[in-house]
């Protein structure tokens, strides 16, 4: 087995657990490959010496024979890791050695059990939905898809216009900080912050969400995912920030932005025994409550 290993850095006080991953790994005979970076920052700054020294970079991209992608760190490391896959059908798995790590197929606690099912693949492997927003503002090396949401913010301190066109009409002008457009994966995260509804991760829709809306009897909305909205940005400054989970762009104000369900899905590998309820328990301490003790 061949596994591809992401990541930027670790904690110091992680490094024995880090090490324990990594060993499991070698005695079981799995052949790893690393994140260049990710493989000079062991050697350098945690003065270890991995076994294999095979590397891939965002340049080279994954090596054609890998059969997972394995993200070590939290949700930042687990977004940044589409970048690499892409359209290519190679399963995604996380450990969360960050803090919320929502994303993470597990924690560090148990890996010796999880580590174990996913070296025999005992493990459910979900098709998450992507959205892909084109424009002619992007420069050629955007990419432009995103795991979690679209986010489009005002650079300056004007608030800005956001108009939002289906092809069954145009929605109420967002007057405001700007607006999200998120999948169902993203609804636990930028768009939950801001009010927008927890969306099972298979459902089949586009969640927009205004930022900090100055007309208050505009709310998110839930669209069907087959829908393809086109986007326009009015305001007195020059340019927008667009911002694809954790990559931005400056645009400019008036570009017309198209937003759609990408044509491909990123195969998320799930190692939970329980389903998404679970992970919101979990995760974000959904409805806890001292008077409940269930929760």
């Amino acid at each position: 087995m061949h596994i591809a290993i992401y990541g930027r850095s670790i904690e110091t006080s992680c490094k024995s657990k880090l090490l324990n991953v990594i060993n499991y790994f070698r005695l079981h005979g799995v052949q790893l490959v690393y994140f260049e970076p990710f493989y000079s920052f062991l050697k350098n700054q945690l003065q270890f010496d991995p076994p294999g020294t095979t590397t891939f970079s965002l340049q080279t991209g994954l090596p054609a024979h890998c059969d997972l992608l394995l993200n070590l760190g939290g949700d930042g490391i687990f977004l940044e890791s589409l970048v690499l896959i892409r359209d290519r059908e190679i399963p995604v798995a996380g450990i969360n050695f960050g803090r919320l790590g929502f994303l993470a197929s597990f924690g560090y606690e148990s890996f010796d059990d999880c580590l174990e099912q996913l070296l025999q693949g005992k493990y459910r492997v979900e098709e998450r939905a992507l959205i892909q927003v084109c424009s002619s503002a992007f420069p050629d090396s955007f990419f432009p898809y995103a795991l979690n949401e679209c986010a489009l913010q005002r650079k300056g301190p004007e608030m800005i216009s956001v108009t939002v066109s289906t092809h069954q009409g145009a929605l109420p002008a967002y007057w405001g900080d700007g607006l999200i457009v998120a999948t169902p994966t993203g609804s636990t995260a930028y768009a939950l912050s801001v009010g927008g509804p927890i969306v099972f991760p298979d459902s089949g829709v586009l969640l927009v969400a205004p930022i900090a809306p100055h007309n208050l009897n505009v709310r998110p909305i839930i669209i069907p995912d087959g829908e393809e909205l086109r986007i326009v940005m009015q305001g007195r400054s020059d340019n927008t920030i667009l911002t694809l989970d954790n990559r931005s762009v400056l645009i400019p104000l008036g570009t017309e932005l198209c937003v759609r369900k990408a044509s491909f899905v990123l195969k998320y590998v799930s190692l939970q025994k329980e389903h998404f309820i679970s992970t919101l328990h979990e995760k974000l301490l959904w409805g806890f409550d001292k008077r409940n003790p269930a929760l």
